[in-house]
């Protein structure tokens, strides 16, 4: 009798153990992989982010104040236009923060909102920025967001592995970098721009391996048109 209790019990354990394996695989591959389906990039040349046509990502970022951000597309009302940037640590980030100044109020009149992705964790978001940016941020009151651990970057397909050079010349020159995504997981996010209409879906998207090359404003404005006129379409 207890030769068949045993029989009978071992199958289960097996099939338990398999079901427990495959929800681990699953959830693996779902972190690794994100949205985008494709591992991180081995260099930024070789990211394979979203295009238009594609699903928006679903993703937990953290505020500036230290609270998970949920950003869920089968929920928006409004449209989203989403810029990610290297971190404050990068000059060029800085500059094109300070500079999207001029396009940004006619962005939210048109009833569209702008979220900045950062590597950064969240205490940095202001802080490490330049003086000059940190000013614009404050006045027009950016919604900047930590992606410290980088499942947006990972989701949207512009991650790519930070050069071990780079990490370490950031720490040689004192910036601190510690818990970012870059440092923590040796990830960094091609710098890139996303525009999302209400239902979800990717209308455009640029993503320029060259992390000196940006959107002007005018490049970031005409397609957030784009999303007015089409959502209203």
């Amino acid at each position: 009798m207890r030769a068949a209790q045993s029989l009978g019990i071992r199958p289960f354990i097996i099939l338990s153990f398999t079901a427990v394996m495959v929800l681990s695989l699953v959830y693996s591959a779902s972190f690794q992989y994100g949205h985008a389906d494709v591992p991180v990039a081995a260099t930024a040349q070789e990211i394979k982010p979203l295009v238009a046509g594609d699903q928006a990502p679903r993703f937990t970022v953290i505020s500036t104040d230290g609270e998970n951000f949920e950003f869920d597309p089968r929920s928006l009302h409004r449209p989203v236009m989403l810029i990610s940037f290297r971190g404050g640590w990068c000059p060029y980030c800085n500059m094109h923060l300070a500079e999207l100044r001029h396009v940004l109020p006619e962005i939210a009149d048109m009833g569209v909102d702008v979220l900045f992705l950062s590597g950064d964790r969240s205490e940095l978001l202001v802080k490490s920025l330049s003086r000059e940016a940190r000013a614009v941020v404050d006045e027009l009151d950016y919604t900047l967001l930590s992606d410290a651990n980088a499942r947006a970057a990972i989701a949207l397909g512009i991650a790519f592995k930070a050069s071990d050079r780079l990490i370490a010349r950031l720490l040689e020159k004192g910036n601190d970098i510690e818990s970012s995504s870059m440092a923590k997981h040796g990830v960094l996010p091609v710098p890139a721009v996303f525009a999302i209409d209400r239902s979800g879906t990717i209308s455009y998207a640029h993503a320029d391996p060259d992390y000196r090359e940006r959107h002007s404003g005018y490049d970031v404005l005409a397609p957030a048109r784009d999303l007015v006129q089409n959502n209203a379409s």
